[in-house]
């Protein structure tokens, strides 16, 4: 399976653009998780708001205050020590 690119844009701090974004996980007024092929994507901030996802095409945006943005690698949880 191909891994598609990854993109990653913030707009003074008032809105976020992604692409590559295989699904939003969770979301709030002060936190989006978002999923990509390596691992996890957390916004927050103040005012969040979904603007527009495709899971087909793997855009994303959103608007609000953003204050952080950190990004979550895929690490071995038990089931990937015991079974490696």
């Amino acid at each position: 399976m191909e891994v598609q690119p990854h993109t990653l844009n913030i707009e003074q701090c008032k809105r976020i653009t992604a692409t590559g974004v295989e699904s939003v996980d969770a979301f709030s007024d002060k936190q989006i998780i978002l999923s990509y092929p390596a691992g996890r994507i957390v916004v927050s901030g103040n005012g969040m708001k979904i603007v527009g996802f495709s899971k087909s095409s793997g855009s994303f945006s959103a608007t609000g205050e953003i204050t952080a943005v950190r990004y979550v690698g895929k690490g071995l949880g038990i089931k990937g020590k015991l079974f490696k």
